[in-house]
């Protein structure tokens, strides 16, 4: 649609929404960093974000290989192992032989660190609803289509 438009003032109307956008886009990051140091402070304060997102991992997903965690999440297995390690010695990570390679192991959250994890989450959750249950339900049905439209942008 953008790259029909001839009108160079039709173009600068739009590049200004998408600067909009843009900008909303380094508030809302602004505040997921936050958010995630909130929530890693709150299952321990010693815990970083990046070993609170491992650990997270770990509880969504189950027992998981650390090169399926750096897939997962985008890192280098060294980091993984890293973090892995402070998370061991929290006590909130445990590994587990792997029954069909007994040279590879998996990692695996705490039962400990799967109640605390799933407190936050859940508090969080509530919170969510909460502010959003006032919102109309075209406008929430809306924004989860266009919040999936950029989830695909980029593949």
């Amino acid at each position: 649609m953008i790259a029909a438009m001839t009108n160079t003032g039709d173009r600068h109307v739009v590049d200004t929404a998408i600067a909009g956008v843009e900008q909303q886009f380094a508030v809302m990051f602004t505040r997921v960093k936050s958010s995630m140091q909130e929530r890693a402070a709150r299952v321990d304060p010693a815990l970083q974000p990046l070993a609170y997102n491992i650990l997270s991992t770990l509880v969504r997903s189950g027992p998981t290989h650390a090169s399926e965690l750096a897939e997962l999440l985008s890192l280098d297995k060294s980091i993984i192992s890293r973090q892995a390690n402070l998370l061991e010695e929290l006590g909130f990570l445990e590994r587990q032989p792997d029954p069909e390679d007994r040279r590879a192991t998996y990692f695996a959250a705490t039962p400990s660190a799967i109640e605390r994890v799933t407190e936050v989450r859940l508090a969080d959750q509530r919170m969510l609803y909460d502010n959003l249950r006032d919102w109309q339900l075209p406008d929430l049905k809306k924004l989860a289509e266009l919040l999936a439209r950029i989830n695909d942008l980029g593949r």
